[in-house]
């Protein structure tokens, strides 16, 4: 079983338990991400197809850490003009890990309705993925 993502302007082919390098996401350490546009997913017997995207569908990642990518060299240069410019540009990077594949409200991996993990942030406040909402945790304790 695998499903096609869409993130950062990029698609990606992803299967359960696969680590993956994104252009970067405003996600801390160890958070469980909701990717929504899915374009495709198969499974053994049948294959989702989305008109973009696939309605009801979405991929679990867990923000495993951020980085850095591999340094890229553009040299410009103009010939018999003593024109040579060099730079070097490193891509920044979210390194994820997929957790799980869900359609129609039910997870391909088990069957049954997703895990979704609610993270509480340095901020002291609680984020819960499940139902996008922000709820602030008390600090006079």
């Amino acid at each position: 079983m695998y499903a096609v993502i869409k993130s950062g302007g990029r698609q990606y082919k992803v299967t359960v338990g696969q680590t993956l390098e994104v252009n970067r996401l405003p996600v801390t350490d160890g958070e469980q991400v909701q990717l929504d546009e899915v374009l495709l997913i198969s499974d053994a017997d049948k294959a989702m197809i989305g008109t973009p995207v696939v309605e009801n569908a979405m991929v679990l990642a867990t923000a495993v850490k951020q980085g850095r990518g591999e340094k890229l060299i553009v040299f410009r240069y103009k010939s018999k003009k003593r024109f040579r410019h060099k730079k070097g540009h490193r891509q920044e990077l979210t390194i994820l890990t997929i957790d799980d594949i869900v359609a129609n409200g039910k997870s391909l991996v088990t069957g049954e309705e997703p895990k979704l993990r609610a993270h509480v942030s340095d901020e002291g406040v609680a984020t819960s993925t499940d139902a996008d909402t922000v709820a602030p945790v008390d600090e006079k304790e």
